[in-house]
């Protein structure tokens, strides 16, 4: 998996040159460090001829795996510092949000909220709830994991909007843990999610819930869904 995020950066970055000798270069360098992932650039970017390898300045060396430079092998013991992006709308649950809110602080994590209107939405309980960012200019990109609380009309009504299904959309494509309360089964039956929910979503309905998230989250990705969704 990480070998093939290594791969898929090689050929992102190297599609966005626009002199082709420079490319055919770069994967002759490639050729140095490993064979495969030469190979695998060049198909990715579409190269018909795998080019020489270039002139090494120093001879090539294999050197033993280290298991410590891998993310999967090592995640972090916590997920302190990171932050986490909760879509609400009218009527969302006051004490659901507080309790992701309070397993996040004892995290040492963050939360920021992202609604409708960056003014803030009326909670269930009838306080004010001010928001940070708005749904068309937040996105899920910003955020390690999202949360998912808005009510089941707000829901309906985000169905709609093509920012708030590419928030849902996004998250889930870039494998990062979703929470949703039952409020949003509308918004992910939209997003075409009503029978994907794979380990990586856990339903929210109170505070234990919230803590597991939490937990779930100090994964960073949940690295399975990728390995479906990017076959190649």
């Amino acid at each position: 998996m990480e070998q093939a995020h290594i791969k898929d950066a090689f050929v992102f970055e190297l599609s966005k040159v626009e002199t082709p000798a420079i490319r055919v270069r770069m994967v002759g360098h490639l050729r140095h460090v490993d064979e495969h992932l030469a190979q695998a650039v060049a198909a990715g970017l579409g190269l018909r001829d795998m080019p020489e390898p270039a002139r090494a300045a120093h001879p090539a060396r294999d050197l033993p795996l280290s298991p410590a430079l891998s993310i999967q092998r090592n995640p972090p013991a916590s997920f302190a510092g990171r932050k986490i992006g909760v879509l609400i709308t009218e009527g969302v649950d006051a004490a659901l949000l507080g309790a992701l809110r309070d397993a996040a602080a004892k995290e040492g994590a963050m939360v920021e909220l992202v609604a409708p209107v960056v003014g803030g939405v009326q909670a269930s309980d009838g306080s004010w709830i001010e928001a940070q960012q708005k749904v068309n200019g937040g996105p899920s990109v910003l955020y390690d994991a999202v949360a998912l609380l808005p009510s089941e009309k707000g829901a309906s009504l985000l169905a709609h909007e093509a920012t708030a299904r590419d928030f849902v959309n996004d998250a889930f494509a870039h494998a990062k843990f979703i929470a949703y309360a039952t409020g949003a089964k509308p918004l992910l039956a939209r997003c075409g999610m009503a029978a994907e929910l794979d380990g990586g979503f856990l339903p929210l309905s109170g505070e234990k819930d919230a803590r597991s998230f939490i937990v779930l989250c100090r994964q960073l990705r949940f690295w399975e869904r990728e390995a479906r969704l990017h076959p190649v």
